[in-house]
């Protein structure tokens, strides 16, 4: 999409994307402290295979609703972390429902 001078880039990113330390906080606008305290939380999981720190382009979805749930809620990076469990777990059930639906 284009407006005038503006550009949007979209990317798609999964459980195979990876990304840097740098792009996660670019993507996410945090430090890296806040990012590095979010896997100290277990809030998102970091890859250190091959000698770098890589994360799965998924840590930029649940970052980002990590920091939804503080604002909007009031929880700490624990709560946040929990909930965000509970969350994928539900997203989970609805998928295995609707294939049980197609069926």
């Amino acid at each position: 999409m284009q407006s005038d001078d503006q550009w949007i880039e979209i990317e798609i990113l999964d459980e195979q994307s990876r990304m840097t330390l740098r792009e996660l906080c670019a993507a996410c606008e945090l430090s890296a402290e806040q990012v590095m305290s979010l896997v100290d939380q277990g809030v998102i999981d970091v890859d250190t295979q091959g000698g770098g720190v890589r994360f799965s382009g998924i840590c930029v979805r649940r970052v980002r609703r990590v920091y939804r749930l503080e604002r909007d809620l009031g929880v700490n990076h624990a709560g946040a972390a929990l909930a965000l469990e509970l969350l994928d777990e539900i997203e989970q059930l609805r998928a295995r429902i609707r294939r049980l639906e197609r069926r």
